[in-house]
């Protein structure tokens, strides 16, 4: 609380003044205010909200909009397939972020942490979690508070949704990647015929899968050559 006069003043005065440049806005420390979700960092947006308001905003919510049908859910004319061969449909949802005197709208997938919803396990939480994530996703886009925070979760699901060019692994990388965790073992003090029995097979069977990576390469050398009739 300020009891002084001049003190009043100049809080009154600095919320006067809105939010801070995003740059300023950028540099505001998160770390105490991070969570853990899904093995990633996130804000609560309750908690971005009230960061605002501590930064000079006077108004601050969001609200979700509704579709002709009176539902905030958005089903995409488009479809998944999940890993037990289902079909499912692609939801999104909008909303509407309101800070003073800056007003945008932002839309995006309804999520199960890096997942899109399934059918079977949609639900108004699911929902509700994705307006909130959109929330302050918008809010760092437009403000700089939690923008950091909020390119290192993207770029890690960039990374991980990066679909792995095949051509580039190589067999014998795989194979020696193989043998040293059979030599880490075999430092442990455990022969080779132990690892295997721990494995369900007998020695000789686990030579013959490590004489596996050389047979594959002469195959795709070979597939390479063959030309049409």
């Amino acid at each position: 609380m300020y009891w002084n006069g001049r003190e009043v003043y100049k809080m009154e005065e600095s919320k006067k003044k809105g939010l801070p440049s995003f740059e300023e806005l950028r540099k505001v420390d998160l770390t105490d205010y991070l969570k853990q979700r899904d093995n990633a960092d996130y804000l609560n947006w309750a908690v971005v909200k009230q960061l605002l308001h501590d930064n000079g905003a006077e108004k601050v919510y969001f609200e979700p909009i509704q579709q002709s049908n009176g539902s905030s859910l958005i089903m995409c004319d488009k479809e998944f397939v999940d890993s037990k061969d289902n079909s499912n449909s692609v939801y999104e949802t909008r909303i509407k972020v309101v800070i003073d005197d800056l007003v945008f709208e932002i839309q995006g997938p309804v999520m199960n942490g890096a997942n899109p919803v399934k059918d079977n396990s949609m639900s108004q939480q699911r929902l509700w979690n994705s307006q909130t994530r959109l929330f302050v996703k918008g809010v760092a886009i437009h403000t700089g508070l939690g923008f950091d925070l909020w390119s290192r979760i993207e770029a890690k699901e960039d990374e991980e949704n990066i679909e792995e060019d095949l051509s580039k692994h190589n067999i014998y990388k795989i194979a020696q990647r193989v043998k040293e965790k059979l030599t880490s073992k075999m430092q442990l003090g455990l022969t080779l015929e132990e690892i295997a029995e721990q494995m369900q097979m007998d020695a000789d069977e686990l030579k013959a899968c490590l004489s596996y990576y050389a047979k594959l390469d002469r195959v795709e050398k070979a597939l390479e050559k063959v030309d049409k009739k």
